[in-house]
């Protein structure tokens, strides 16, 4: 086997070395065509004057949240089913029963079920049945100050006995 001149080798490791620093500075140049924004929705949004909305259950389809009208108080819950991220379908009573669940008692019109792989929710969003390990998430919804519509949050959480009086 011939030995390699020095004056190869040495050339060779410096165009390896270029190559590399080639590689590592253009690196910012190909990283910069990935946009770092996410295109989702706002998690905060407006639904809608109060007024709208009728007594019972209305599904805002396009956020998976669903709304309750109880008289003149108002409450958000999610539609996602916390096993897979289904969306639980409201399956209304023929009439009203009273439940207790952890405690509270109330006036349940239905129950939540999921399609995909049966779980089930009681009205407050309790799971009770199949493999959802959490209850169905409730969040806030509030009055926006400068158009009087409900805003509901969908990045947070509230507790169940939460309610907005307008």
């Amino acid at each position: 086997m011939e030995s390699q001149p020095r004056r190869t080798f040495l050339a060779r490791l410096a165009g390896a070395f270029l190559g590399l620093g080639a590689m590592v500075t253009s690196w910012p140049l190909f990283r910069s065509l990935i946009p770092n924004v996410l295109y989702e929705p706002p998690r905060r949004f407006k639904i809608g004057p109060p007024d709208e909305f009728q007594q019972g259950v209305t599904f805002l389809d396009d956020r998976r949240v669903y709304l309750f009208r109880e008289n003149s108080g108002f409450y958000a819950i999610s539609g996602i089913c916390t096993h897979l991220g289904c969306t639980v379908k409201f399956a209304p009573f023929a009439r009203k029963e009273t439940r207790t669940v952890r405690g509270l008692t109330f006036e349940a019109i239905g129950e939540f079920r999921c399609p995909c792989h049966g779980s089930r929710f009681h009205g407050d969003g309790t799971n009770y049945a199949g493999p959802a390990p959490r209850p169905l998430a409730w969040h806030p919804v509030e009055i926006s100050p400068d158009d009087g519509q409900l805003v509901v949050d969908v990045g947070a959480e509230v507790d169940r006995d939460f309610r907005l009086v307008v």
